[in-house]
């Protein structure tokens, strides 16, 4: 299951389990090196966490009872996906006496991975669980995998009694029924009231019910759910549905994937809220079923949230090449690539992958929207026009298209296909506030079909009145047209919303400026210039500073009558 909203309620029931791993304040480092303690600590803080599994245990060496001590070095190591040193340090914690739901929780994948699900329950039935919520789905796995489907069910049903964990306890039980043969029952569960159809919970309902031999209720289903916009998985399984291919039902394959899944599902509700939280449990999801494709894409992003970029590229290369998630998992690679600003090395990688899926458009809009960054502008005009081609009408991806498409146009000075690109966009999403800001700028900023430009400008701030950028463009609207007073009264709402944008803060200026208060003018425009605005700004601003605005706009009008003069003169 994917997270949802329900994950705020969720959270009290089990993020306690990260909370509880670790004190809230560190302790002073006992009797560890002061300089090993203190960088330990320093590492730990900035989510290092090679660095800190290293430095944690050459403390432990020193101090090898201290429970922050043991907690922390655990962690660090299940966060890597070192599952052996994890289990080693879980075993550490309990043996004295510790309370750590993260040992428990490390201490349960290893019983599960040796198939030991006697030993699991006995850790429950003497206390070491890690919250409500996982050890009842726990408890129900446990007893699939000692084959007591009734008990496995009953363990869900109980877990289910309580209404935040319902969704997850039914999805659950009907995994444990399909691992265990029942397709029927399976379908029962998943058709219930109550369950979340998450993409996940689509694609097993799909599964169970193209393996009873109703493939077309299936594609019904998927259909339904989600109508042509499709994440991969689901998009792989409706193509194979369609093709009259045998589908069997794959996503969890014994109690030790349905243990996996679990930790997954967990770990997609603390993502949002706890990225370190996430990462642990779907590195325990990783280490009971390495192939768990989505769980490794989740673990790479985390990472990337805790600012690991070199960890975040190793997890996501832990996607099997033969998953349907293989595509987004090497888009994902790429992104890591262009945060640490290699981008000849991201486009490699996504000019490679358009070039092995021509008919993905998914690799066609990575790859347009990479070279649009990086100002190559042509190339992503074509890249996003392949993409338009690849995808059906009345896809939901469709304007976002085109509005980049406009961009690249844009890039190029073409304003004729620019228009046209941007009206298309807002044909196919008509209360799009990026477009319509977007077209109503140009419009304005041309001086062209100025009353459909106010309309769509004022539309856009009407349902983004929180964006400074939207609610700026309005300002410069009201300044282009002359409406100074009202330029004003926006473009000081918008620096209030954005205050160190140093586009906002010129505008501004220039305002002020129109109405009388140029010492506030200059103010805003020495503002502007200490939040780095791009060179030709930069450029202008200081000769507004050094001669005024209407020096400056006067100055402009000469250029721009010279530049006439002479395109008139050349060209006969």
């Amino acid at each position: 299951m994917h997270a949802s909203g329900r994950g705020a309620a969720l959270l009290g029931a089990i993020a306690a389990a990260f909370i509880a791993t670790a004190p809230a304040a560190a302790p002073d480092g006992g009797s560890a090196p002061a300089g090993t303690y203190l960088a330990a600590r320093a590492a730990r803080a900035t989510a290092d966490l090679p660095r800190a599994a290293d430095l944690f245990a050459e403390a432990l060496e020193a101090d090898p009872a201290d429970p922050w001590l043991l907690g922390n070095a655990l962690s660090a190591n299940l966060g890597l996906g070192r599952i052996e040193q994890a289990q080693a340090l879980a075993a550490r914690i309990v043996e004295a006496g510790l309370q750590s739901p993260y040992a428990h929780l490390v201490l349960d994948l290893g019983h599960a991975r040796d198939g030991d699900w006697r030993g699991l329950l006995s850790e429950l039935e003497a206390g070491r669980g890690v919250a409500p919520l996982v050890d009842g789905l726990t408890r129900g796995w446990a007893w699939a995998g000692l084959n007591d489907s009734a008990a496995a069910a009953s363990a869900f049903d109980e877990l289910g009694a309580t209404p935040a964990f319902r969704s997850f306890a039914l999805y659950h039980k009907a995994l444990a029924l399909a691992v265990g043969g029942n397709l029927a029952g399976a379908q029962t569960a998943l058709a219930s009231d109550g369950l979340q159809r998450t993409p996940r919970v689509v694609l097993a309902q799909a599964q169970v019910l193209a393996a009873l031999g109703r493939p077309e209720e299936a594609m019904n289903l998927i259909d339904a759910a989600f109508g042509a916009d499709l994440d991969a998985p689901l998009a792989d399984l409706r193509a194979r549905l369609a093709a009259n291919e045998p589908v069997a039902f794959t996503l969890v394959a014994t109690p030790a994937e349905g243990l996996a899944e679990t930790y997954f599902s967990l770990a997609a509700v603390l993502a949002p809220e706890d990225s370190e939280a996430g990462l642990l449990y779907a590195r325990a999801a990783l280490a009971l079923d390495p192939s768990h494709a989505e769980a490794a894409i989740l673990a790479a992003r985390l990472l990337e949230d805790l600012g690991q970029p070199a960890l975040a590229r190793e997890a996501y290369g832990l996607v099997p090449a033969s998953d349907p998630l293989t595509l987004g998992a090497e888009i994902g690679r790429a992104g890591v690539l262009q945060s640490e600003d290699l981008d000849e090395a991201a486009l490699e990688v996504l000019s490679r992958l358009a070039q092995d899926h021509p008919d993905s458009p998914e690799a066609q809009t990575a790859l347009a929207d990479h070279l649009r960054r990086m100002e190559s502008f042509a190339e992503a005009e074509a890249a996003y026009g392949r993409a338009i081609a690849l995808l059906p009408e009345g896809a939901g991806r469709l304007w976002y298209l085109h509005f980049m498409r406009a961009l690249a146009h844009e890039g190029q000075a073409d304003w004729p296909a620019t228009e046209s690109d941007l009206r298309a966009a807002l044909r196919l999403n008509p209360d799009q506030p990026q477009v319509l800001n977007h077209l109503g700028y140009s419009l304005v900023d041309r001086g062209e079909k100025l009353d459909e430009a106010m309309e769509m400008i004022a539309r856009a701030v009407d349902l983004r009145p929180d964006s400074g950028a939207i609610v700026d463009s309005l300002g410069w609207a009201y300044f282009r047209l002359g409406r100074y007073a009202e330029a004003v009264e926006q473009l000081e709402l918008a620096s209030t919303l954005l205050s160190t944008d140093p586009v906002i803060n010129d505008h501004l200026g220039d305002a002020y400026w129109k109405v009388g208060r140029t010492r506030e003018a200059r103010f805003q425009w020495t503002r502007a210039l200490s939040f780095e605005p791009a060179e030709a700004d930069e450029a202008r601003i200081r000769l507004k500073l050094a001669q005024g605005l209407d020096a400056v706009l006067a100055a402009e009008a000469d250029d721009r009558e010279t530049t006439a003069l002479a395109d008139e003169a050349s060209g006969g």
